[in-house]
């Protein structure tokens, strides 16, 4: 039989993201409808080391829906990586009275979950990374923010770059994921896009923006991820080299695209998957991360989304190549 839990503590590890507060606020209100308690682990796993954990409410996390970043904090935590560090972790959930702990963050944050998970912790995991790199899940958390994001900087680069017959080489966040480049690439209208998955040399880049340029183009809009190779300093430094027609700007957009007000359907997605984390929990789910599969949430095991990282269909690649004519 399934020992019933009492109290849920919830933590937002690794890296922020949009939606992340509005997954707060569901998790709270939805363990309290369930007549549970519920506690925040401020920093994430530091935090829980530490024993920085306090008491949430329904008030505690009135207001909180449309704001970007999390509440409870988040950090990166060498010591959890350490069996000393995990068994005190333990011991804090102990002390504290949590029986269920729900974590959010990226793949490594649902790795420590799993950690946990495997020396008899009941805890659900929610996928919360812009680069969208989570397997198991079509969707995590923050990603069509950052999208949006991106996009109106796309926009705005563009008035510009069009003003000036110039190029603009705009480098998006995903060390190891080109989905947001990729995506931008096509939702912008990019010229060129460059992802980490695919390999493309600083040559080809110059003869589509020749290309472009001898159509008549006024202006040229290439995006690569920071994880591409060439990255976007190492290719103006090859471009410059090179005439193309166009000058070259470069725009980093960096933590921006971690910041600001979550998207409609990141509110949404992250309220559907806080509630539906806690009822995983109540169910005596453990070990497993909620995912989006089209439409439904589903449990993953934690295993198989912690096994490899997603990657952008190739589908999407091929379309923004096609469509920069």
């Amino acid at each position: 039989m399934v020992k019933k839990i009492t109290r849920i503590g919830l933590m937002t590890s690794g890296g922020d993201a949009p939606g992340m507060n509005p997954c707060i606020r569901a998790i709270v209100r939805t363990a309290i409808a369930h007549e549970l308690e519920a506690s925040g682990i401020h920093q994430g796993y530091e935090g829980l080391i530490k024993g920085t954990i306090d008491p949430l409410r329904v008030r505690d996390v009135g207001g909180i829906i449309q704001r970007g970043g999390t509440i409870l904090e988040t950090a990166r935590s060498e010591a959890f990586r350490t069996e000393k560090g995990q068994r005190e972790a333990i011991r804090q959930l102990n002390e504290e009275g949590i029986d269920g702990l729900i974590v959010i963050g990226g793949d490594g944050s649902l790795s420590g979950a799993h950690v946990l998970a495997e020396q008899g912790v009941r805890v659900v995991g929610i996928p919360g990374s812009i680069d969208n790199d989570i397997f198991g899940t079509n969707m995590s958390i923050g990603v069509d923010t950052a999208l949006n994001t991106i996009l109106l900087a796309i926009d705005r680069l563009r008035d510009t770059a069009a003003s000036h017959h110039r190029a603009f080489i705009v480098e998006t966040m995903g060390r190891n994921c080109g989905y947001l480049a990729v995506m931008a690439g096509i939702i912008g209208g990019a010229e060129v896009t460059l992802i980490p998955e695919v390999d493309q040399k600083i040559e080809d880049v110059a003869e589509a923006m020749e290309d472009a340029y001898r159509r008549g183009k006024n202006h040229c809009l290439v995006i690569v991820a920071e994880g591409a190779k060439p990255n976007a300093v190492e290719l103006k430094s090859g471009l410059d080299k090179l005439d193309v027609g166009f000058r070259s700007r470069v725009t980093i957009l960096g933590h921006i695209q971690r910041g600001g007000s979550p998207s409609a359907f990141d509110r949404l997605l992250a309220t559907r998957m806080g509630v539906r984390a806690v009822e995983a929990l109540v169910e005596g789910e453990s070990d497993v991360m909620i995912g989006l599969e089209g439409r439904e949430l589903v449990l993953v095991p934690l295993e198989e989304a912690i096994s490899k990282s997603r990657q952008p269909d190739p589908e999407y690649f091929e379309i923004a190549s096609m469509l920069a004519r």
